[in-house]
């Protein structure tokens, strides 16, 4: 069981955003609570899985019945956050495992991340079973996040377009366009 866990009930902010220039990004998931701040990096991908599956549970609870939850169809314009990360960012983990859950005694939307766990490959010999390199990891850390679906729907929208302001891709192959360049295996087919 963690015992430095970072739980936050009812935050006062929670946003996606990203330090560094596109194509060296770091992402990282940030919440606020008073004074207190978490921030935890993801990946880019881990980031868009995330905000995928809250509108995809959002959209299952909003399809119930009388939508007896009030889920949002689209993001309330009082929630929506533009303001970049607060600063400084400082790294409490870098995220390996999440989950992601519904609790309908509260009407709120549950997100657990867990540290990524790197592996000692030199203390592995033939034992199939990883040793975790304790150097590297605290694995005594966690975040437990609960947020209503008015924020859920927020954080999913800001997720999304955070994601979607990278590279521009090339159209010929789909690749990102470094801002120095690109250099396009289809462009020189015959």
């Amino acid at each position: 069981m963690p015992t430095i866990l970072h739980e936050f009930d009812w935050p006062d902010r929670v946003v996606v955003g990203t330090v560094g220039r596109p194509g060296s990004r770091t992402f990282y998931l940030q919440v606020r609570s008073g004074t207190q701040i978490v921030s935890i990096a993801m990946e880019k991908q881990q980031s868009a899985l995330l905000a995928d599956s809250i509108d995809e549970i959002l959209d299952q609870l909003m399809s119930t019945e009388g939508n007896p939850f009030s889920v949002p169809t689209t993001t309330p314009v009082e929630l929506v956050d533009n303001e970049p990360l607060e600063q400084p960012v400082e790294e409490d983990f870098r995220t390996g495992t999440m989950t992601l859950g519904w609790d309908p005694s509260t009407v709120q939307i549950v997100i657990e991340a867990f540290p990524i766990v790197v592996v000692d490959e030199d203390g592995l010999g033939d034992d199939p079973l990883a040793v975790v390199d304790a150097a590297t990891v605290d694995p005594e850390q966690m975040l437990l996040l609960r947020i209503p679906v008015g924020t859920a729907r927020a954080f999913a929208k800001r997720t999304h377009e955070v994601v979607g302001a990278g590279r521009p891709l090339c159209p010929l192959c789909g690749d990102p366009i470094d801002p120095d360049g690109h250099d396009c295996v289809l462009r020189d087919e015959p």
